[in-house]
């Protein structure tokens, strides 16, 4: 069953949501702390003072972008351990007022792992189920709350799906069950990762009392990131040393990475609504040209333009295996994923699609493509010469295809 040939394969990234890409102007950014900028921010001397500088400047940006101030952002090495300090911090400072904590279950894994964890040593977890689309209510949310809960922490945008989910409107629930129960709990984090590019993250506007955010989404470098914590709330350390960071997150930081990050974020934040509009028309595109040009498809989560991320398309394509469409694709140079990008390792079906109450089948045939800076329809129309087809392929060689044309044979037979 031969495949196209094309007369040049070049490559093709839709893989955005997994990460992205250092554009120049962050690139730039970052050099002199690379190069020639290298002392220790805690050193005395005037090199060491200029790079201190650089730091502030950085979370001052960061800061502003949030709609707080810069004493209440603590940098880490990116989204995961952020979600770790909010999640363990939160529950290891306020463990003698309870051990209950609200979630969703189509959490990120840093997120979902860190419960899991929690619980083992006697914490409670409650997930708040979502419906077909991945999307929490309200209502639901505060019917878990408890008078022993200490945090809830429900995702801004998935990252599988891209569902949005209503977090100022939980936030403004929360704050109304405390003034009504005189009381200062439960905080509320929100991981944020996926929706520093598209999303307004005015921290007071959303009402989240933790917010996680990191640099690798939104075209900076990997390995950093950010965690605002408003002032007041209780929150332990998870990494001791020398003190840096007020203390809330030791060890030596990553100049340039926190240099290039907040120019990536104040970038993203500036330029989000005029993007959103322009790979929203792209990730259309290609909803369309699939529907029309492969049978047996179905788009998980919300509808375009309500409820979901611009960027991203994730099909069930049913009848095929998620893995088996994925390495034909590289085949031509076209990234994208299958399931959830940073567990790739893994052959179990997507724990956001089965979360959203669907069955298997559709998560072992999902596919997920996201967009980004440099994508145009073009990049649609080279993925579209070879992908009918090799879906086509698939399906013919797809056991569930094989098992109910035996059956077919029988009832001819008989």
């Amino acid at each position: 069953m031969p495949l196209p040939k094309l007369k040049k394969v070049r490559d093709v990234y839709l893989d955005h949501a997994a990460t992205t890409y250092v554009i120049p102007a962050v690139a730039k950014a970052m050099a002199p702390y690379i190069e020639t900028n290298y002392a220790n921010p805690s050193s005395l001397y005037r090199l060491g003072r200029i790079n201190n500088g650089a730091i502030n400047d950085a979370r001052r940006t960061i800061a502003q972008g949030l709609g707080t101030m810069p004493d209440t952002i603590v940098f880490t090495a990116g989204g995961t351990e952020s979600d770790n300090l909010a999640i363990f911090g939160v529950a290891k400072a306020n463990a003698d007022r309870g051990k209950h904590i609200v979630s969703i279950g189509i959490e990120h894994h840093a997120v979902l792992h860190s419960l899991r964890e929690l619980k083992k040593d006697g914490y409670e977890i409650t997930f708040v189920p979502v419906d077909g689309e991945g999307i929490v209510k309200v209502e639901d949310i505060v019917a878990a709350i408890r008078p022993d809960t200490i945090l809830i922490t429900v995702m801004f945008a998935n990252n599988e799906v891209g569902t949005i989910e209503p977090i100022a409107d939980i936030g403004r629930a929360i704050l109304k069950y405390r003034q009504t129960n005189k009381t200062i709990y439960p905080y509320f984090h929100s991981d944020a990762c996926q929706a520093a590019g598209y999303l307004d993250l005015d921290v007071e506007k959303l009402h989240v009392d933790l917010l996680t955010i990191n640099g690798g989404k939104i075209y900076g470098p990997k390995g950093v990131g950010a965690l605002y914590i408003r002032r007041g709330v209780k929150i332990r350390p998870m990494i001791w040393g020398g003190g840096q960071e007020r203390a809330m997150r030791s060890g030596t930081e990553n100049i340039s990475g926190i240099v290039g990050f907040a120019k990536a974020f104040e970038l993203a934040q500036t330029s989000r609504e005029k993007e959103w509009k322009r790979v929203l028309e792209i990730a259309k595109y290609l909803w369309e040209r699939v529907q029309k040009e492969i049978p047996k498809v179905r788009l998980n989560g919300p509808p375009f333009g309500v409820n979901r991320l611009p960027n991203n398309v994730n099909i069930t394509f049913m009848d095929v295996e998620g893995e088996a469409m994925l390495l034909y694709l590289d085949e031509y140079g076209i990234m994208a994923s299958t399931g959830s990008a940073c567990t790739s390792t893994s052959l179990e079906p997507s724990h956001v699609i089965t979360g959203m109450g669907l069955p298997y089948e559709y998560a072992h045939g999902s596919m997920r493509f996201t967009f980004g800076k440099r994508n145009t329809k073009a990049d649609v129309d080279y993925l579209m010469k070879v992908f009918p087809e090799i879906v086509r392929v698939l399906r013919e060689i797809s056991p569930v295809v094989l098992e109910e044309g035996k059956k077919h044979a029988k009832i001819h037979q008989r």
